[in-house]
């Protein structure tokens, strides 16, 4: 569907709001999250699969993570280890949030698919110029590089769109920007895609790929575009409250700032200290102002509980057991495999076997989601950087397949999705 000009179809009322200062409020629904603890999944079976977490966590020094198991859609295990904020002596649970990171753009590009699926968008559609979702003059004006204006949606989700990170992946280095371009404050997402196309691409759009954080703000802006709403209430109302996701939000920068039920962020044994991300001077964990975790937006933005991530991952897998929020058809483009070095729709990674791998990785936390052919859905995110950064997946990865060889088995048959308030 084109939306050249000034065409643009609303695919929601309302209209965009100005940033609250706080949390959103939580809708008047049981949460998956107040449903668990940590006593549900105490099961002397898998004692020895609890101690492999536990000594995993101590060689990496991670303060703590949570761990969810689902299998053909039903969630059996929910728990966490170590602590979610040691300073308040809070030890981790299945109720805790966290930073998801990168697995944020399987979530965005869910939106992106359900737009197309109601005729809103196509993959095929462009970004910027006079035919472009993103027609503002303002962009128009800034882009020097006339391929820029040959972006299309599906190249963004694919990180195909020539944006590369030869002076810095945009979406962390905040200070640069604001020293090149002399702003007094931090950019806002219109400011900073302004400044940003006003640089070269690296490569002509199509031709080649470079993973993108920017590309992805864009696909969020482009959903607030279509829709007239602003991302998040988008994103909640029609991807994530319909799959049973009701604890899922867009984090903040600092510590008292975070939700209620958020774990605390740590980094790594010897992290330097940092200049805060806005230039105001002051010195500060990464993870806590280093960079600006909320202008992710759709890029890396969200946090939210492992078994949570399950419930929306149940929904966008094609297996009959949960209700889909997507078409069939959606969710096979999303992880068609094309060859090695193509990544999928929203997933890092999709094989011709149905495994499928999504990735993320911020200063304080990473996260992982392998599903794997035989049913299993195996989530972890942590609360502590390590110096592996991204990098670090692989080793989670492999942790992932010692314990299921083991322990696979063991776990229980049983739908903790089902489980009532506790």
């Amino acid at each position: 569907m084109s939306v050249c000009a000034a065409t643009v179809i609303m695919a929601t009322s309302g209209s965009k709001h100005e940033e609250s200062s706080g949390p959103a409020p939580v809708p008047a629904v049981l949460r998956l999250n107040d449903t668990l603890t940590n006593i549900l999944s105490d099961i002397p079976d898998l004692d020895g699969m609890d101690s492999m977490v536990s000594q995993y966590l101590k060689k990496w020094e991670i303060k703590g993570a949570s761990l969810a198991i689902m299998r053909n859609d039903s969630l059996v295990y929910a728990k966490g280890y170590g602590f979610a904020d040691e300073e308040a002596g809070e030890e981790m649970s299945p109720r805790n949030i966290l930073r998801m990171a990168s697995v944020s753009k399987l979530i965005t590009a869910s939106g992106i698919m359900l737009l197309q699926e109601r005729g809103l968008l196509s993959l095929q559609d462009t970004i910027f110029g006079s035919c472009g979702i993103l027609d503002e003059s303002m962009f128009t004006e800034s882009i020097k590089d006339k391929r820029i204006f040959n972006i299309t949606v599906e190249q963004l989700l694919r990180h195909k769109g020539g944006f590369t990170c030869g002076l810095g992946d945009p979406m962390f280095s905040t200070l640069d920007i604001m020293r090149q371009f002399r702003l007094e404050e931090a950019p806002d997402n219109e400011t900073l895609v302004k400044c940003v196309l006003s640089r070269r691409l690296g490569f002509a759009p199509g031709t080649s790929q470079s993973y993108s954080n920017f590309g992805y703000l864009l696909l969020s802006m482009v959903i607030e575009k279509i829709t007239g709403s602003d991302y998040e209430t988008f994103i909640k109302e029609n991807i994530l409250n319909p799959a049973g996701c009701y604890d899922m939000h867009i984090a903040y920068n600092h510590y008292d700032e975070r939700y209620p039920n958020e774990v605390r962020y740590y980094m790594q044994n010897g992290a330097e200290p940092c200049e805060a991300f806005d230039m105001s001077g002051r010195i500060v964990e990464r993870c806590y102002g280093g960079s600006n975790i909320r202008g992710l937006y759709g890029a890396g933005a969200w946090c939210g509980s492992p078994a949570e991530l399950c419930r929306f991952v149940a929904s966008i897998d094609g297996r009959p057991e949960i209700p889909d929020i997507l078409s069939r058809e959606s969710i096979q483009a999303m992880t068609e495999y094309f060859d090695p070095d193509t990544f999928s729709l929203g997933w890092n990674d999709t094989k011709p076997d149905g495994e499928w791998t999504r990735t993320g990785t911020l200063a304080g936390t990473s996260a992982l989601v392998k599903c794997y052919p035989d049913g299993e859905c195996w989530i972890m995110i942590t609360n502590t950087g390590t110096y592996r950064g991204p990098y670090f997946s692989r080793h989670t990865a492999k942790l992932f397949n010692e314990c299921r060889e083991a322990y696979s088995a063991s776990l229980p048959h049983r739908n903790l999705f089902n489980q009532p308030a506790s």
